[in-house]
């Protein structure tokens, strides 16, 4: 009889005959001399019980159980259309990928997998934060212990939340644990060690959640092999005014002074020279590896990377963009106002300059969720960070968002506009972009803003 095994983080199979052999070595299965048995990656497990199957080969399964749970949710509470619609997608198939915007509901489309799907079910989360949130999402919702793996913790229970960081180091032992894997953020996966957290296990069912799947190196391509093909999406521009706020995106440009546009020319050109004479093209998909490879091979190039830094600054955190932030706070004092820069710096200066609570990676946990949760209740109306909170932390309160700065990515600038989006009574989001005039963040502000959540 054919008999399978996990084995830490691969699927061992035990008395394949040749005819068996051949068919399973085409799905990918390799013979493994050290042990004399075909050895396949852990998530080709549905691929090769399915072939198994219908070649009709009696199996001893020693691989992965995945009993049935008594999973009820204890919250009644009736989905939004489109969350039906995803779920049902997703059953179909029962792996694949949702995507939905920022503040329209993925935590509860997962919720309602679980209780359908009533198997073991491990969520993988990008941040510590993020899968707190989960756990407390989980816990409220079914009356279970919920382990957490990650962040000090390690306690496996039949729903699970980890990291994508614990994750993959852990994946060799906890593959065989899991028929259901959930995938946060799952734009993050496609990376070389992180998509070990999904090669690493046999879990049948998988589910990927993002609001913003596509990815600067076309990685998301490699989310079908890791998780399914997308099954559902929805855009931010067709849930908004009925599921989501209505909101509106104001581009304001801003005048550097004549001493900060001289100095931004300088720098910008001793770095462009630089570029220039080294012939290297900023464009290319390597083109900023070779520049900090070269700048660290002689003096001229510390320096030209001393002024690209200064030129940058001088754009991100202009004494006009500052002065353009007072106008927009003084308009805004009864609205709850999230400020996003794109370096630490710019939220320590405003945090200072106008005593605003900021958030950055450096940020204890206990202070974060004490800042977080006097936002959300009213007591800050304002708040500063950097990039912790484009994806993933709840902030529903939100209806004003600034971008002082940031970088051209698309899936950056639609994280920071879902960040205000949380449905509210007569709720108004508006996002302002504050773009530095003859810079080159007028071109990033182009290239950030090619997302049908722009066009409206």
């Amino acid at each position: 009889m054919l008999r399978l095994e996990f084995d830490q983080g691969t699927l061992l199979i035990h008395n394949a005959d040749d005819e068996i052999r051949e068919g399973l070595q085409r799905l990918g299965c390799i013979y493994d001399s050290r042990v004399g048995r075909l050895r396949a990656q852990a998530y080709r497990y549905r691929e090769v019980l399915t072939f198994l199957h219908r070649s009709d080969v009696e199996v001893d399964n020693r691989a992965g159980g995945f009993d049935e749970l008594d999973l009820k949710s204890r919250e009644i509470r009736d989905p939004f259309p489109y969350q039906a619609e995803a779920v049902a997608a997703w059953m179909i198939r029962r792996r694949g990928v949702v995507v939905l915007p920022t503040g329209a509901g993925k935590t509860f489309v997962a919720q309602m997998i679980f209780e359908r799907l009533r198997r073991a079910a491990l969520v993988v989360t990008p941040t510590l934060d993020l899968m707190h949130q989960w756990y407390a999402v989980l816990k409220s919702a079914f009356d279970r212990e919920i382990g957490l793996v990650g962040g000090g913790h390690y306690e496996v229970r039949d729903l699970t939340v980890t990291t994508y960081d614990s994750a993959y180091i852990h994946m060799e032992r906890l593959g065989n644990r899991f028929a259901l894997l959930v995938f946060d953020e799952c734009h993050h996966l496609p990376g070389p060690t992180y998509s070990l957290a999904a090669e690493l296990s046999l879990a049948p069912f998988r589910l990927g959640l993002t609001a913003t799947p596509e990815r600067e190196d076309g990685g998301e391509t490699r989310l079908e092999r890791l998780i399914g093909p997308f099954v559902y999406r929805r855009e931010i521009g067709e849930l908004a005014g009925e599921f989501l706020s209505e909101y509106e995106t104001v581009r304001l440009q801003v005048r550097l002074s004549e001493q900060e546009q001289e100095e931004y020319a300088e720098q910008r050109e001793i770095y462009r020279q630089f570029v220039y004479e080294e012939g290297i093209r900023l464009g290319s998909p390597a083109g900023w590896q070779r520049f900090l490879q070269a700048t660290s091979r002689s003096e001229r190039g510390r320096r030209a990377f001393l002024a690209y830094r200064a030129q940058k600054a001088i754009a991100q955190a202009s004494g006009a963009k500052l002065r353009a932030l007072q106008d927009l706070l003084h308009r805004h004092r009864m609205d709850r106002v999230l400020i996003f820069t794109s370096d630490n710096a710019t939220v320590y200066k405003i945090s200072r300059s106008f005593l605003i609570p900021s958030i950055t990676h450096q940020t204890k946990v206990k202070e974060r969720h004490e800042i977080l949760s006097s936002f959300n209740v009213g007591r800050l109306p304002f708040l500063v960070t950097s990039r912790v909170l484009n994806e993933g932390v709840d902030v529903p309160a939100a209806n004003v968002g600034v971008v002082l700065s940031g970088s051209g990515s698309v899936r950056e600038h639609v994280q920071r506009l879902g960040r205000i989006l949380r449905r509210a009574k007569d709720k108004q989001a508006v996002l302002y972009e504050l773009v530095a005039e003859n810079t080159a963040e007028e071109y990033v502000s182009e290239r950030r803003r090619q997302h049908g959540a722009y066009q409206r």
